[in-house]
């Protein structure tokens, strides 16, 4: 095969019906919304839309969706500014959280003095509500939990409304990374009643630079980017008005088809499981991810019976058949450092190990899993 993509948790194609709608809103309504002449208000109005379908969906208020450049910008927005305008003095995350929230909060610890701390991990990555309770109970400190409902590496899924309900009880803050899920799984904000959450459009066959937060109304949380007035005060600079229109179309897209797409990815992933586990039987799968109930059904991450000095051509060797995939998350694929999650989980004798991560779409047929276990038996065994 010429191309294989495997790599839909760093970013999808975008759909056809997506395209078409942006080119139109690229040609067409090129008005600023912020004007008030009539190319200004199509914009405006068709922006408005766009809010109000995604809140129906989530059943929120469309005042609570604010329109950022992606999952990144919405994380940082959350965390700062709740530190800023919401008295925030401690943060708590795990350590295999998204580097938007890793990063972000071990700079506030510098930067404003935060106290940050870390809730535990189980044996295969999850995050021990236990743990987070004594964490909540320790003082009296105004607390932010940051906790991701499905990693990006590992995709592993955490029982959210547990986690959400727990910090209701001990009066703390709950955002999480939604990311991975926005998109792939149904939400509803008054069930899971999360103060914060993040999404990017890329992730679910929409463009690359717009995503949203969902920001429960009457928050008290002000603006990271200064500015004019636009998203309703969160967020100065006019609005990317092409790439709102293209989020909107993706993300009705992904609702009118997710139950036929779910069961077609995940029977993809579970035939992926299968048949690699068959043809290379010492096969591991890191964290959960070879479980169909305890991760997504978009991602597995796969460690291979390889040694430290054959593994430096693996993903040389995938992209020369023409195999796309990411040795650990797309966005620390610069560095080689490794993956801080895997570090948290894996032994140090499957750390020396090629750990692989392929993540599916509807794109994907089974003829493609065919040739990359194909091309993975062979590397493994020659």
């Amino acid at each position: 095969m010429d191309k294989v993509y495997l790599d839909n948790a760093a970013t999808t194609q975008v759909r056809e019906s997506v395209i078409v709608k942006m080119q139109d809103a690229l040609a067409n309504f090129y008005g600023n919304p912020s004007s008030t002449h009539s190319y200004g208000r199509s914009a405006k109005t068709a922006i408005e839309s766009a809010r109000k379908t995604i809140a129906k969906h989530m059943n929120a208020h469309p005042s609570e969706i604010i329109f950022t450049s992606g999952g990144t910008e919405a994380d940082n927005m959350i965390l700062r500014c709740a530190v800023r305008d919401l008295g925030v003095t401690t943060i708590i995350i795990t350590k295999i959280e998204h580097h938007a929230v890793l990063h972000t909060a071990e700079n506030l610890e510098k930067e404003s003095g935060v106290a940050l701390h870390y809730v535990d991990l189980d044996d295969f990555g999850n995050p021990k509500l236990d743990h987070l309770e004594v964490l909540l109970k320790q003082d009296d400190t105004k607390k932010l939990v940051s906790l991701m409902h499905v990693n990006n590496e590992i995709g592993n899924k955490i029982d959210i409304d547990a986690f959400c309900n727990l910090c209701k009880e001990h009066d703390a803050l709950f955002h999480s990374d939604t990311v991975q899920s926005i998109g792939h799984y149904e939400w509803d904000v008054q069930k899971t009643p999360a103060d914060f959450l993040t999404a990017a459009a890329h992730k679910f066959h929409g463009p690359k630079g717009i995503g949203f937060a969902f920001i429960k109304r009457n928050s008290g949380m002000g603006c990271m980017i200064s500015g004019g007035a636009q998203e309703r005060g969160h967020r100065a600079g006019t609005e990317a008005f092409h790439n709102i229109v293209g989020l909107e179309e993706a993300f009705i897209a992904a609702y009118d088809h997710l139950d036929e797409e779910r069961d077609y990815v995940s029977g993809l992933k579970k035939y992926f499981v299968e048949n690699l586990t068959a043809q290379i039987p010492e096969v591991k799968f890191n964290g959960h991810s070879g479980d169909m109930e305890k991760s997504t059904y978009t991602l597995t991450n796969v460690c291979l019976p390889v040694s430290k000095e054959k593994a430096l051509m693996l993903l040389f060797h995938l992209d020369m058949k023409g195999i796309a995939c990411s040795k650990g998350s797309a966005c620390q694929s610069g560095s080689d450092a490794g993956s801080h999650v895997l570090s948290q989980i894996l032994s140090e004798e499957d750390l020396q190990k090629p750990s692989l991560r392929f993540s599916f779409s509807k794109y994907n047929t089974k003829e493609e899993l065919d040739y990359t276990i194909a091309m993975l038996k062979e590397f493994v065994e020659s």
